[in-house]
């Protein structure tokens, strides 16, 4: 293969930004607690970002830092001090939305990459030529494109401008994520990271002369979700978006939990690994393939890139979610994985360890006891230290997940 591809996490806290650099993440982009696109993320102080540098540094990996709202007139006072901020704080990227922003990026602090987010909307090598020559060095590319309008790109854009794709996680059906439904129904501005989701409400007909009558436009069991979006999965084409000629594979979810993070930057990282290694076409194993499927998620579609698999509306009123995370592991001694409840579970229980770069691996709770060494039945409280007696010799940072009944 030509070079290594790069596998971009996110992470919304502290927990997710460890999780993603401990399943092998080549770069990790987050948010501070401005200009950032997820409010409903916890995202990261200053110094939490410094702090989140020199530990993703310390893995090999790089800190991409969103700069990434359409900004109005009265925040661009503060928008300097910000990437002189990132500047400082040595962040390897800013992403960037807004042209202006991009501009002044590059005047402010000339050595500091920029990306462009997928909120540009680049569909066409025009486009992504004219960022190029404004100083950006790695472009999202819009989500709507396909895997032969994403090689007419590659073909007619210098190679030192990277092109970045999204592979995995929550899509809209707004275009390139830019959207008002929420601002109309909720005053909360989608293009400023307060989108309320209203694409994945139900919704019904009402006819003018007839109030409180409400006529359903049902899809399946008495529901509509005509704007509810399919998520992403395109763990079984990654040769195909290289061959198209995409850098850098970018998981969604900023707003997701470390556990997720986790499973899905840590399928990703094995599905690369194995392209690198054996070239386009190689299967991947089972295993592999049913580890997307243990996370919470919508039904999965591969969005616009096939053109004989168009996306369309989820019908499904829940995300498909068929495995709880029960704690996550702190380490090894004396014959005990040492770990911290999350949810429920008990002796008896078959449960499913995951670490990284390894397949999950199933075990019996034989026997566990709290802190103090006594023997417990059931770990009922969140934030429980657990000592569950086994010769599974796990690492901090693998987890422990159960399935569902």
């Amino acid at each position: 293969m030509k070079h290594k591809q790069e596998l971009i996490a996110p992470a919304g806290d502290e927990d997710s930004l460890l999780a993603a650099l401990r399943y092998g993440a080549d770069a990790v982009y987050l948010g501070a607690k401005s200009f950032g696109m997820r409010a409903s993320a916890v995202n990261f102080t200053t110094d939490a970002i410094l702090s989140a540098v020199e530990l993703a540094h310390r893995y090999g990996a790089k800190i991409y830092l969103t700069c990434n709202i359409l900004p109005r007139g009265r925040e661009l006072d503060e928008l300097p001090e910000f990437i002189r901020f990132a500047a400082h704080a040595k962040v390897d990227a800013l992403i960037i939305a807004d042209i202006g922003v991009l501009a002044l990026a590059k005047r402010i602090a000339p050595q500091l990459p920029c990306h462009v987010s997928t909120q540009f909307g680049v569909v066409n090598y025009l486009t992504a030529n004219e960022l190029y020559n404004l100083g950006a060095s790695q472009a999202v590319l819009a989500r709507e494109l396909s895997l032969e309008e994403i090689a007419e790109i590659r073909e007619k854009t210098p190679p030192e401008l990277r092109l970045e794709a999204f592979v995995h996680g929550a899509m809209c059906l707004s275009v390139s994520g830019r959207c008002v439904l929420s601002n109309y129904m909720t005053d909360r501005d989608a293009n400023r990271g307060e989108c309320a989701q209203p694409c994945r409400w139900s919704y019904a007909l009402m006819e003018e002369k007839r109030t409180g009558q409400y006529f359903s436009v049902f899809e399946e069991d008495g529901y509509s979700y005509i704007l509810n979006a399919q998520d992403l999965c395109m763990i079984e084409h990654l040769d195909k978006l290289y061959g198209a000629g995409v850098d850098c594979f970018k998981i969604e979810g900023r707003a997701k939990s470390a556990y997720y993070v986790a499973v899905i930057t840590g399928a990703y990282r094995k599905a690369l690994d194995i392209l690198a290694q054996n070239g386009p076409g190689f299967p991947l194993p089972d295993w592999l393939l049913q580890e997307v499927e243990k996370i919470s998620h919508r039904t999965y579609s591969t969005g616009f890139y096939l053109k004989n698999n168009p996306p369309s509306q989820d019908r499904q009123r829940t995300y498909n979610r068929t495995w709880n995370l029960v704690a996550t592991v702190d380490g090894y001694e004396n014959g005990c994985i040492l770990c911290t409840g999350r949810n429920r579970f008990s002796k008896g229980d078959i449960l499913e360890a995951i670490a990284p770069h390894s397949p999950p691996v199933a075990f019996t709770v034989d026997d566990m006891f709290d802190e103090d060494g006594q023997t417990i039945i059931t770990s009922r409280h969140p934030m429980r230290k657990i000592r569950i007696k086994s010769d599974l010799r796990l690492p901090a940072g693998a987890m422990l997940r159960r399935e569902e009944s």
